[in-house]
């Protein structure tokens, strides 16, 4: 037995023995048991729940951990029983595209649903003691809308947002959408997109008063819906903060596909191109990282650095001696991958790959302890149980699987998994790969065009409008019944 193993069947002897005697409580013991690395070393398929007959783009639990709902390019929702493998119900979503988000509203005995989808729908789906499923139309975003966030034990509330920039919040009591406020870039550097095509959205479950938005530009902003007046009496689209990697500020080549909260309000951002990094609340870069000069709105991209930020930001940036931890070795190019916390704790962070494998990494340190394949092409979705070591993934492949510890040998990390990484394609070429895509950066870049006091910058802007129209054509010729959710046609926006 290796040093290892050893010391933790030692620990797990120590830990036993402190729960007779009644040093450690029942409920303690159990988290350490959850939260227990040889758990997740022994990870395996428990089974495949195979249903759907397109991409599945959305997995989760509900509440009592008993049930998965999952939402697929089938347009349907589907409820599992997963221990067995038993289908609960399968319905129309009602939704005219891919469904990109379903989830159980909590306290409704499974029986009230909240969708969203390529559409723009925001819908909901109530479940009666018999008949048919009813679902309804809340509101809709003019462009994809790709997640939503309830909030934490509210059977009422949740939020949307979409790629017009639009965060929307609801409450199921009256049906009524109200349009919180649009995301804008915080500076024009960007030539096609001042708005920012937001791709996640997530609420803090310490405080439900605060959610991050994130999408088509390195920086995620926290908001307070406290400091919302819903009379629409106040500019509620300024962030209460602002939080990137250092690195990152001023990179127009990332975004951001996946957010979410810990149990201690750390902030987990997955870029796109890039790494996944854990913020704590104090690595803010407070409500106005970047000046909003003449100067830095018209600064070259490539000469953005730490000159260019705010004053607080920059004392921020030098006063802070621990930057965010970053977690290494997955891709995330090809799709709109989300990200999450595994534990009763949060002691683990996983995340889908584009080669088709679920990563694991220990929270604290960054180390990668766990591949494991799952997809023959891309995972875009690794859910956690709400109460013990049970993981539910999906992807482009048409089933969901679902993980227990229940392997006899423990895995080991592949030793070629730089190898097993595919080549990136690169983020604005994934942006402009539909219709809706190139419609809506041409109406930007149109309206920017007329603005009287940009008359002298039209010769650039022409040459930006080749080269997306160029990035459109060459992401048509080379598009796949592979991109999952990323795919739409010409018909969905003209019909």
């Amino acid at each position: 037995m290796d040093k290892r193993g050893k010391a933790t069947l030692d620990k797990a002897v120590v830990d036993v023995w402190q729960r007779e005697v009644g040093q450690v409580s029942t409920r303690t013991f159990a988290h350490r048991l959850a939260a227990s690395e040889d758990l997740v070393l022994q990870l395996d398929i428990h089974r495949k729940l195979e249903r759907h007959t397109g991409c599945v783009n959305t997995v989760g639990f509900n509440a009592d951990g008993d049930i998965v709902v999952s939402g697929s390019d089938d347009r349907r929702v589907i409820l599992w029983d997963w221990e067995t493998g038993h289908v609960k119900l399968s319905f129309h979503s009602g939704h005219s595209n891919n469904v990109f988000q379903a989830k159980i509203m909590p306290y409704t005995n499974d029986r009230s649903i909240v969708t969203c989808a390529a559409d723009g729908q925001v819908r909901h789906a109530q479940i009666p003691e018999r008949g048919r499923v009813e679902t309804s139309l809340l509101a809709k975003h003019q462009g994809r809308a790709h997640k939503l966030a309830i909030e934490p034990g509210s059977p009422h509330i949740f939020y949307t947002c979409g790629e017009d920039g639009l965060v929307q919040h609801f409450d199921l009591r009256t049906g009524a959408a109200t349009e919180l406020f649009t995301c804008y870039s915080i500076e024009s550097r960007r030539s096609f997109r001042p708005i920012v095509h937001l791709n996640a959205i997530a609420i803090d479950p310490r405080n439900p008063n605060l959610f991050a938005v994130a999408g088509s530009d390195e920086y995620t902003r926290l908001y307070d819906i406290r400091k919302y007046k819903w009379d629409g009496s106040t500019d509620f689209g300024l962030p209460a903060d602002y939080f990137c990697p250092p690195k990152l500020i001023g990179d127009v080549d990332v975004g951001i596909t996946g957010l979410a909260f810990s149990d201690q309000s750390e902030l987990l951002v997955s870029y796109n191109d890039e790494d996944i990094y854990l913020f704590s609340r104090d690595m803010g870069l407070g409500p106005n990282p970047v000046p909003a000069s003449p100067v830095s709105m018209e600064s070259d991209s490539g000469e953005m650095g730490p000159d260019h930020l705010s004053t607080a930001a920059q004392s921020k940036m030098e006063t802070d001696e621990v930057g965010p931890q970053v977690y290494k070795g997955h891709r995330n190019c090809e799709t709109v991958k989300g990200v999450n916390f595994f534990g009763p704790k949060c002691e683990y962070v996983v995340s889908g790959s584009d080669c088709g494998r679920i990563f694991i990494w220990k929270k604290k340190g960054g180390e990668l302890i766990r591949v494991m394949l799952a997809d023959k092409q891309v995972v875009n979705c690794v859910e956690s149980h709400p109460h013990t070591a049970v993981l539910a993934s999906s992807g482009i492949e048409t089933d969901i699987k679902v993980w227990t510890p229940k392997a006899i040998e423990k895995a080991t990390l592949p030793t070629n998994i730089e190898q097993l990484k595919p080549k990136p394609r690169g983020w604005m070429r994934r942006r402009v790969s539909s219709p809706q895509d190139l419609m809506l950066q041409l109406f930007s870049l149109q309206r920017r065009r007329t603005s009287p006091e940009r008359n002298g910058e039209n010769s650039a802007r022409d040459r930006d409008l080749l080269q997306l129209m160029l990035a459109f054509n060459a992401n048509s010729d080379s598009s796949s019944d592979n991109d999952g959710d990323i795919s739409s046609s010409v018909e969905d926006f003209f019909g």
